[in-house]
């Protein structure tokens, strides 16, 4: 948790544990306070609000806090209200009937891409890891790279420097030159991809999308394990994620 200006501290310290307990689960009082830098008896004092409140619950066995499913409920709300989701559902449904894989939907939010769509095919036994709600550095997804891809170069050394740059997988794109390069590439074909940079064993491919005064600031993605994306597949996508793109933005 990270200290930071908030006019109203004791909200800074609600949300603080909010974002602890969904980071790392169901959580001990210890160990809350230890990482909030806070004494156990204000962090008791936080946690009985929360749970007041119906946001936190506190197993009875062993004392420990989770989120409760509140939280789903007001994400699901928030996102029932996002238009934009609803224009392109339709979309990616079809992207991913047609290829069989699972097909992402993203938004990017500073230097981060969160995903606020994702439809998976009934032909997909692999289920990939990510969820709604879910949020990436921007430099090692395909997505994040799409969007960068629209913006200027000063831009994406803001957001580049603003990261805290990490080799998660071998493939992990962390020198600057080497990711300016890459987007040149983007920039000429129209698609990015993620070459095991965000996840061992599974490749992407995505498109930016430019909807109305919005900006480019939303991608869409089809990802899969390596052994359904070689080269050749990825070439025979490339010209459906265009054309999915193209009619998205002609809405």
């Amino acid at each position: 948790m990270t200290e930071d200006k908030n006019p109203i501290q004791v909200a800074g310290r609600l949300f603080d544990s909010l974002e602890y307990l969904a980071e790392h689960g169901e959580s001990g009082l210890a160990e809350i306070a230890a990482e909030s830098g806070l004494n156990k008896s204000t962090t008791h004092r936080i946690l009985s609000s929360l749970e007041y409140m119906g946001y936190v619950r506190q197993n009875n066995e062993n004392g420990k806090y989770s989120l409760s499913l509140k939280i789903v409920s007001l994400a699901s709300q928030l996102m029932s209200h996002v238009d934009i989701n609803r224009m392109v559902r339709p979309y990616l449904k079809e992207l991913s009937e047609v290829t069989g894989e699972t097909v992402h939907f993203v938004e990017r939010e500073g230097a981060e891409v969160v995903y606020i769509d994702k439809e998976e095919s009934d032909r997909n036994t692999v289920r990939m890891v990510s969820h709604i709600g879910s949020r990436m550095p921007f430099y090692r997804t395909a997505v994040g790279k799409a969007i960068a891809s629209s913006m200027h170069d000063e831009d994406v050394r803001k957001l580049w420097d603003s990261c805290k740059i990490e080799g998660i997988t071998p493939h992990t794109i962390t020198d600057y030159i080497e990711f300016t390069k890459t987007l040149k590439a983007v920039r000429k074909k129209g698609y990015a991809l993620d070459n095991e940079e965000n996840e061992t064993g599974v490749r992407c491919i995505a498109c930016p999308l430019c909807i109305g005064d919005d900006g480019t600031r939303y991608a869409f993605s089809v990802s899969a394990p390596v052994t359904r994306m070689n080269n050749e597949r990825i070439e025979s996508l490339s010209a459906l994620m265009l054309k999915t793109k193209q009619d998205i933005e002609n809405i």
